[in-house]
């Protein structure tokens, strides 16, 4: 959703955010920000919680208004620790509940369309879901491993850095829009309508959440990664 107003700061109202643009509900649930806060503001909750509020608003900002360019020069490696709490509870958001939904809308649209068609959709999902577990397993085991290591004092590895990552950071939703193409332009017009537009909806649910955390990696993560190896 994208609103045409300031950026949200410290004296909003969190729920009048959330009212404003419902897309920010996920990001209080995957920082563990429970509902019931009444009419608290953005800097009181984040004191409740322990969190910054400059990176709580920059990663709704993001979520919130295309136009938002993030900044990082007032984050610290403190903030860092919350940043992957909620890039990890990202990627279990898109495990556990996005893909494994999509995944029960395609079953239920292959089932009804022809063996062509089926083999096509059956293969396209098949080798996108390979590419996002290998897409996940790797920011987790290795890209963030070495965010951890770094924010417990640890060195930079010989050889390796963010940067490395920044430039061979893939988008997954990329395929996505490939699915989207094949469901709306080549499919048989007689088959499987509902079902198709069920699986459309999640799929464009999940690429815009999808770019927004690219966004997030690409402009808050690496920039903020970067200022810790610097000083290290």
């Amino acid at each position: 959703m994208t609103l045409r107003f300031a950026p949200y700061t410290e004296r909003c109202k969190l729920a009048d955010m959330i009212l404003a643009d419902p897309i920010l509900l996920g990001i209080v649930e995957r920082l563990g920000i429970r509902l019931g806060f009444g009419d608290a503001t953005v800097g009181e909750i984040c004191r409740r919680y322990g969190l910054s509020s400059e990176l709580f608003l920059m990663i709704c900002n993001v979520y919130s208004f295309d136009s938002y360019v993030p900044h990082v020069e007032g984050l610290g490696h403190k903030d860092l620790p919350h940043l992957m709490t909620y890039l990890r509870a990202s990627h279990r958001y898109y495990s556990e509940v996005c893909f494994p939904r999509l995944h029960e809308h395609i079953h239920a649209m292959v089932a009804l369309l022809d063996g062509a068609d089926r083999q096509v959709i059956d293969r396209f999902w098949d080798d996108y879901q390979a590419e996002v577990d290998n897409h996940f397993a790797y920011e987790e085991d290795t890209v963030f491993a070495y965010i951890e290591s770094l924010t417990r004092g640890g060195k930079p590895i010989d050889g390796y850095s963010i940067e490395q990552f920044g430039h061979n950071h893939s988008n997954i939703e990329d395929k996505l829009n490939d699915m989207k193409n094949i469901i709306i332009k080549y499919l048989s017009e007689t088959s499987a309508m509902s079902e198709r537009h069920a699986v459309l909806e999640d799929i464009f649910k999940i690429d815009t959440d999808l770019g927004r955390h690219t966004e997030i990696e690409n402009r808050i993560l690496i920039p903020l990664v970067e200022k810790l190896e610097s000083n290290a």
